[in-house]
């Protein structure tokens, strides 16, 4: 019982020593593998080269779903060739299953010092991270060590040899266990070390250990599955083809495993290096035979889960996928873009404001000012999953990055209030009354508008792309829009000195209309105030050059 015990617990340190790697490497490099792929996926055998480099340094072919994944839902690749990336990426994993199954233990106590000292003294850092890397494989390859020392103990139990000796290969019962097994680790690269190792410490028979491998391999993509089975459906077509690509080389795999032990065994002593060679060429020789079929079985993907359809503002794809929380750079990629939307909610209700004004349609402003609902929705959805995305994980950037985040989406949330609240005085004090605004005055909030509008897209523009040069732009627009709204407010005073009837029916209305306007605009130009920020580009308020003026007045 002590030895089975001993057993499971190395087993669950393999596990947990994968989960650290991956999840590590994900930290310190997530935002530059994201821009590897991107770079690196213009055909077809570069894209399956690309994902085999991320995902051997990932150790994990379901994070590189989740990045190439988010590249399809922007539009920013065909899935076509995300699925060319997944090929790639299962030819990476096994490559690390090759590079772990040497005998490397010597190095874990170094591993396990050095990632721990790191870790400790530099944790909030780009190198403590890495330390975390580091104290990952050093216990992956204690876990190994730990498991070939209790199977080989367990095995000379005179129980165990029973047990063994009973056994007959079952194909099917193999490749559904290793599946399970695989799921259930949250990693396939964990069980097929494991396997190699029983395997050679003679615990299983070797044609057993082939039949699990294949049964890791398709519960690596049935992983990927469950693990976006909330997701949008740009998301989860990529796990899915990639689950054709395996379910398919299995059943061609399966009838031929028995020649694989028998012809090879003579060559390979090894148990272990036989069944990683095994893992290596089942996913090599799958890479080659469906990377010119990728398209083909794209197009099948999206036959099984068509993509919804985006003209209409509810059919958009929500972007916050939970399962990309466990990549951060992902994640905050996720929001921004969900930011966006959010963004573009608020646009669609300032274009209809003004045909409200112009065209008194009662409908259609009941319409927009539900759409603030939506809004408000969208803040607290982005709100609640930046906070569940842990701040330890993120960088220097990344951290920043959220932090606009949350900054633009308040601004957005506070301006489909302040356009609602415009609506309900149009309907109230216009529209039922049956007042209209004078030629001029309606001139001037025509005007406004459209600046309006512009500054909105130039700070969606500086929000996506961080420019300084727009955000310097956009802080320029602010002052000129302050002092267009006192022109306009100083206008509208002559024309009621004038006893223009229009002017003085809508005074109220048309002064408070254009003071709104002013606030939406102020709230637009706070986007630039963090980018200008972070660039040491902000010039200090007007207060603090004040003050010392005053000093020196005072003495």
């Amino acid at each position: 019982m002590k030895h089975l015990l001993n057993l499971l617990a190395a087993v669950a340190l393999l596990v947990w020593g994968t989960y650290l790697v991956r999840t590590g490497i994900l930290r310190v490099f997530g935002a530059n593998l994201r821009h590897v792929l991107a770079r690196s996926i213009g055909t077809r055998p570069a894209a399956a080269m690309a994902g085999l480099g991320v995902t051997a340094l990932v150790q994990s072919s379901t994070a590189t779903a989740l990045i190439v994944s988010a590249f399809v839902g922007q539009g920013l690749v065909s899935l076509g060739t995300a699925l060319a990336v997944m090929l790639g990426a299962d030819v990476g994993t096994s490559l690390m299953t090759v590079v772990f199954s040497f005998d490397l233990s010597w190095l874990s106590p170094l591993f396990i010092f050095v990632g721990v000292v790191l870790f400790i003294t530099r944790q909030s850092t780009p190198v403590g991270r890495f330390g975390r890397v580091l104290i990952g494989i050093g216990l992956m390859l204690l876990a190994l060590r730990l498991v070939a020392e209790s199977t080989a103990i367990m095995v000379r139990s005179p129980a165990v040899k029973a047990m063994l000796e009973s056994l007959s290969s079952d194909i099917l019962l193999e490749i559904t266990v290793g599946a399970v097994i695989s799921v259930l680790a949250y990693s396939s690269l964990a069980i097929v070390l494991l396997t190699a190792t029983l395997a050679t410490s003679g615990a299983i028979p070797i044609d057993v250990a082939l039949g699990l491998v294949l049964g890791a391999n398709l519960g690596s993509g049935l992983l990927a599955v469950l693990a976006t089975a909330n997701s949008s459906v740009e998301v989860r077509q990529v796990p899915l083809g990639n689950l054709v690509f395996k379910t398919v080389g299995v059943l061609l795999a399966a009838p031929f495993v028995g020649l694989w032990s028998r012809h090879l065994s003579p060559f390979i002593a090894e148990h272990a290096t036989l069944v990683v060679t095994y893992h290596l060429v089942f996913n090599v020789l799958i890479a080659l035979l469906f990377l010119g079929l990728t398209h083909h079985v794209a197009r099948l993907v999206e036959h099984w889960l068509p993509k919804p359809d985006k003209t209409l503002l509810a059919g958009r794809p929500h972007h916050l996928d939970p399962s990309a929380l466990a990549t951060p750079s992902l994640a905050i990629s996720n929001a921004a873009r969900e930011a966006l939307h959010q963004a573009d909610v608020v646009e669609t209700m300032m274009l209809g404001m003004l045909r409200v004004i112009k065209e008194n349609d009662l409908r259609l402003a009941q319409e927009l000012r539900k759409m603030d609902d939506t809004v408000d929705q969208l803040y607290s959805a982005i709100k609640y999953y930046l906070t569940k995305i842990s701040r330890e994980a993120l960088g220097e950037e990344e951290s920043r990055r959220w932090t606009d985040i949350i900054s633009f989406t308040i601004n957005m949330e506070q301006i489909g209030d302040i356009v609602e609240r415009i609506l309900q005085d149009i309907e109230d004090k216009k529209i039922k009354k049956g007042r209209s605004f004078s030629d001029a005055g309606m001139a001037e909030i025509c005007e406004l508008h459209a600046r309006l509008l512009d500054n909105l897209r130039l700070g969606m523009s500086v929000f996506l792309n961080g420019s300084v040069r727009d955000a310097q732009k956009l802080l320029e627009e602010k002052a000129r829009f302050r002092d267009l709204e006192r022109a306009y407010a100083g206008t509208h005073l002559t024309r009621l000195t004038e006893n223009t009837v229009q002017s003085i029916e809508t005074s109220s209305l048309h002064l408070d209309l254009i003071s709104d306007l002013k606030r939406i605009n102020s709230h637009i130009c706070s986007i630039a105030y963090p980018i200008l920020e972070s660039a040491g580009a902000l010039s200090p308020p007007r207060f603090k050059q004040v003050l010392p003026e005053q000093a020196s007045r005072a003495h």
